[in-house]
């Protein structure tokens, strides 16, 4: 059975800056634990001259932080809040000072020489998590929130943090242990519960279950994409006008652009803000037959990226007609999420939208002039377009944008199909069981009701320091 956590698992008290460390208007200090109000009222004079707890708890108090002498250090703003109204559910005083680096630094100090510790990485949300506050899928979230680089990241980790993906995975896991508790029980009293007929009935809810969960596993796609962005590989011929548009699109010169051949021979990476969306680009060396070996290794290498990409870019000099470089790169993405890009459409043109057409129908074409930064706003709504789906909604759809939460629930996906299987081959109802039971805790991964103390440690070790 899992561990249930009902109290923070140690005594000690914490404390850690919680803001961005350097020049800043202002900074704060978080104590968390038994010993918070202690040292609140030992490291807080208020205006008032009253000690910090005799203030009403979550209002803001005006005063000043001072040492062991009761000399003045800072003039601050400082709350108490009592456990569990707090983030951690323990006694939290946090202390709102000048953002200076030596003001932070000395009041730190003071509160590590009254009784706190430093604050581990993560430990204050891993409290949070160790005393019910939030499920482990909200603590990650806690994180995510914090690195996101776009609107829809932000967004989806702001649902998560809430509880979309807490409440979906415990609807399941209800439904799991029902089935789970009503076979357990028949088994011990068969004279008076019957499981006769009721292989038909476990049937039709694994089968939904399973309908469920392969929503969620196939939303961690999209999911990764909202979080770390669309991987974006740009393919051509050389001088077709690859390096022009990741400059275009990064708004600065990332890569040299000549009029030579084979120019870009390593692949190049930027990160660029498409709309709300974020492309994660590589410009990859022009792919054509060489005997150049620098050159070879970098066409290599671009053949490379492009097989593990969510979506290739393939730039066209339409200036130039078609020959078996592009038949080979044509050919490649002709089953990938891809778009074709007509460029130098503000010259002569030899190839249009139709010669692409004939050979890959069911591919976007899109009439572009790097040069001339023409049509990036249609590839923007493009982009959009295939990876969005329209304009996403964060109300009624549960995101998965985590790998450990990915692989849970395909572990879980497994043990329903083996249920469905024991059904099929009328296999004895104790063989449900064990299986219902093996997703059950597997969606508990997800949670935090089936982890040990290793996977919680290493979770919380990612977070920065001071949440």
């Amino acid at each position: 059975m899992a561990k249930k956590h009902t109290v923070s698992e140690t005594n000690e008290t914490i404390s850690a800056v919680i803001t961005a460390l350097g020049e800043g208007a202002v900074g704060i200090i978080r104590i968390s634990g038994t010993e918070a109000a202690a040292i609140g009222d030992k490291l807080f004079r208020s205006a008032s001259g009253k000690k910090l707890t005799e203030h009403t708890p979550h209002l803001l108090v005006y005063g000043h932080v001072v040492d062991e002498e009761n000399s003045k250090i800072d003039e601050v703003l400082a709350v108490y809040m009592q456990g569990p109204h707090s983030y951690t559910a323990e006694d939290v005083v946090e202390i709102q000072s000048h953002g200076g680096l030596q003001s932070l630094k000395t009041i730190l100090g003071l509160t590590y020489k009254m009784g706190a510790r430093p604050a581990e990485p993560g430990e204050f949300t891993k409290r949070a998590f160790l005393n019910g506050k939030m499920d482990l899928s909200q603590a990650e979230a806690v994180i995510d929130v914090i690195n996101s680089e776009n609107e829809y990241a932000l967004q989806s980790s702001v649902s998560q943090l809430k509880g979309s993906v807490k409440k979906k995975i415990n609807d399941i896991r209800e439904k799991i242990i029902y089935h789970t508790a009503f076979i357990e029980t028949a088994l011990d009293d068969p004279e008076h519960i019957s499981v006769d007929g009721y292989s038909d009935t476990l049937r039709s809810s694994a089968e939904e279950i399973i309908q469920e969960l392969e929503r969620l596993i196939h939303s961690a796609d999209d999911g990764r994409v909202i979080k770390e962005g669309i991987k974006t590989v740009i393919v051509g011929k050389p001088n077709a006008g690859k390096s022009s548009l990741l400059n275009v699109l990064a708004g600065h010169e990332r890569a040299i652009v000549t009029d030579i051949e084979g120019t870009t021979r390593d692949v190049l990476e930027e990160t660029i803000k498409l709309g709300v969306l974020n492309l994660n680009v590589v410009d990859t060396a022009g792919i054509r037959q060489t005997e150049d070996l620098i050159e070879k290794i970098g066409v290599d290498k671009a053949l490379e990226y492009a097989e593990t990409a969510d979506l290739i870019i393939y730039v066209v000099d339409a200036s130039r007609s078609l020959d078996e470089n592009d038949e080979k790169i044509i050919n490649m993405i002709s089953d990938k999420k891809s778009i074709v890009l007509l460029n130098k459409s503000d010259i002569d043109t030899v190839i249009s939208a139709e010669h692409i057409k004939e050979k890959v129908s069911n591919i976007p074409i899109i009439s572009i002039s790097a040069k001339e930064e023409r049509g990036i706003k249609d590839l923007e709504d493009k982009v959009k377009e295939m990876f969005l789906k329209g304009d996403i909604s964060f109300n009624d759809q549960v995101y998965i944008s985590n790998v450990r939460q990915k692989n849970a629930l395909l572990e879980a996906l497994e043990s329903m199909k083996k249920v469905i299987r024991s059904i099929d081959d009328n296999m004895p109802e104790d063989f449900y069981s064990i299986d219902l039971m093996d997703a059950y805790e597997s969606l508990g991964y997800i949670t935090g009701n089936s982890v040990g103390e290793d996977l919680i440690n290493e979770i919380f070790s990612k977070f920065c320091m001071g949440k």
